[in-house]
């Protein structure tokens, strides 16, 4: 039997049974490997302050999160686009005939 992916839907390769994670949106409890990581840096500075603070050379320091989205949350919630299905094909035949 065929298979549907190259890397089976993970990003761990063979390292066996990695750590589980929690998605940010429904809550399921998914392989790290698999999850779609999110990287957002918010700054605790007003914007406007901010600016001018930066012209007189200051470092303004942020907070970074880190979320972690199952695939159906991440595709529904826009985080994350899977590439057209004709995309999909023209790399496959790619790959395979070649």
């Amino acid at each position: 039997m065929g298979k549907k992916r190259k890397n089976r839907g993970y990003s761990k390769g063979s390292k066996g049974r990695g750590d589980t994670v929690q998605c940010q949106s429904c809550g399921a409890v998914i392989p790290r490997a698999k999850a779609k990581k999110v990287y957002r840096r918010s700054s605790l500075v007003d914007s406007s302050l901010a600016k001018e603070l930066r012209k007189q050379g200051a470092y303004i320091a942020g907070v970074e999160n880190i979320s972690y989205y199952c695939v159906s949350c991440a595709v529904r919630l826009g985080r994350y686009a899977p590439r057209a299905e004709e995309d999909r094909r023209k790399q496959f035949k790619k790959k395979r005939w070649e």
